[in-house]
């Protein structure tokens, strides 16, 4: 199954210059060390694969930052190919040895002609609470989430469909077509429906792709959340495991709305629930919104931490969790989606949170206003090339969208993004609305996009490493 991200890696690869040790970045399972012998083989390189959780002891030689000492020490390991032209360093599962991090600072000063990836699924513990001097400006980092919807076809092998959305530009839309066919976006409607109960986790992908039978997928998702709440001990320290669980339980209740912390317990402190939730914003299972005013960029500089929602790693999961069978998704009308449930919503995010990261080191924010009688939010507000552009996940007519005329009008802003269950769209809004200062006109463009051209929003070529 390809994963888009290896051709990053081919770039990393490439980058004889400056290429600094690269670390993978996600929760458990998304296919970080599949990515990575993938990419080895393709690369034809030896790949030199050390699981540092299966040899732990090698923290104490790490430690004493002697690269040398290090490489003879990796090289001993069983199944080692050796180092060197050729060959690729890949230290999988980091976190289990902090005192890697530090040395990567050294293989990058001493070492610069051997390639080295390291991997990591809980390594936020890690970099939150580290006892060390970070290897500031000598790493970089990749993060890599559930597969796409675009990878999902790819492994399902319709290669036509996906170049159609490959080749997809919004903001070249001609208002007079769609430039998507009929046949085109009714097939990819239904794709969509399927990825919408197998989500992206690379196992459940590939089950299907194997045997095109829905239960074992259910089966497999399953078994992954059983993976994430065997790992509780591993980061919740001296918690309480019951209420780790009864949290983990809540979240898919708690998803794309604003984070109350009553909503997870009557029993426990906002402080301790608060604690909790950070627990699997670390493990990556869940993913945070914050909100933020918006008045400009970047986006994070007017974040208000303390008013987030959360999205789920994987809406395949989600609906698990949710125990939504696929006869509930299959028989949903189009409005269905968007207004009666937060699939739509929850896939829209999905697909933003990982790009957001590998842009700008940021987290994903929205917009909120609160008052007694001027309520209003965006569903996501990103930067754009060097502008702010809403995003709003939406059914029905332009006119319904009050929170975003408000927005546009607030921010003086020229184009928003929706995504619905039609064809492609191109709108010249003009409206009036009700401010404070009396009734004022708002125009702006509304591109409006089926849900499954998410990923059109950026072009390939724009994403960049975040360097530390």
């Amino acid at each position: 199954m390809n994963r888009l991200s290896i051709e990053k890696l081919k770039d990393w690869l490439g980058d004889l210059s400056d290429r600094k040790p690269l670390i993978l970045r996600g929760a458990r399972q998304v296919g970080k060390s599949t990515l990575v012998q993938q990419f080895a083989a393709q690369m034809a390189l030896r790949l030199n694969e050390v699981n540092l959780e299966k040899h732990q002891k090698m923290n104490r030689v790490f430690a004493e930052l002697d690269v040398a000492k290090a490489v003879r020490q990796l090289e001993a390991l069983p199944n080692m190919p050796g180092l060197g032209e050729g060959s690729l360093l890949f230290l999988d599962e980091i976190q289990a040895t902090p005192f890697a991090l530090p040395l990567l600072r050294y293989f990058h000063e001493e070492l610069k002609a051997q390639p080295v990836l390291g991997a990591g699924s809980l390594l936020e513990f890690l970099l939150g609470d580290h006892k060390f001097s970070m290897p500031v400006g000598r790493v970089r980092y990749l993060h890599l989430g559930p597969m796409t919807f675009r990878e999902f076809l790819q492994a399902v092998g319709e290669f036509k469909l996906e170049e159609v959305l490959r080749s997809f530009n919004p903001f070249d839309l001609d208002p007079r077509q769609t430039q998507i066919g009929t046949i085109e976006h009714q097939r990819l409607q239904e794709h969509l429906r399927l990825y919408f109960f197998i989500g992206g986790m690379p196992e459940a992908v590939s089950v299907f792709a194997q045997t095109r039978k829905l239960k074992k997928v259910r089966d497999v998702q399953r078994s992954i959340l059983d993976t994430y709440r065997e790992d509780f001990p591993k980061y919740s320290g001296n918690k309480d495991t019951l209420r780790i669980v009864s949290i983990f339980d809540q979240i898919p209740m708690q998803l794309c709305k604003k984070i109350k912390y009553a909503n997870f317990s009557k029993d426990h402190s906002s402080a301790t629930v608060k604690s909790d939730l950070s627990l699997f914003i670390n493990a990556r299972i869940v993913q945070k919104v914050t909100r933020s005013h918006c008045n400009g960029l970047p986006l994070s500089a007017e974040a208000d931490t303390s008013i987030f929602k959360l999205i789920h790693l994987d809406l395949g999961l989600l609906n698990a969790s949710l125990g939504l069978p696929w006869d509930d998704i299959s028989s949903y009308s189009d409005t269905t989606w968007i207004n009666e449930g937060l699939l739509a919503e929850q896939f829209i995010g999905q697909h933003l949170v990982d790009q957001i990261r590998n842009r700008f080191g940021s987290e994903l924010h929205y917009w909120l206003r609160e008052g007694k009688e001027t309520n209003a939010e965006i569903d996501y507000v990103i930067q754009h090339n060097g502008k702010i552009l809403p995003i709003e996940v939406k059914a029905g007519a332009s006119g319904s969208l009050k929170s975003l005329h408000h927005f546009m009008y607030e921010k003086k802003l020229e184009i928003a993004l929706r995504f619905d269950t039609n064809p492609p769209s191109r709108y010249q809004i003009s409206t009036k609305i009700n401010t404070k200062f009396g009734v004022q006109e708002v125009k702006y463009t509304l591109i409006s996009l089926p849900l499954y051209l998410v990923e059109s929003v950026w072009n390939k070529d724009d994403l960049e490493f975040i360097n530390n």
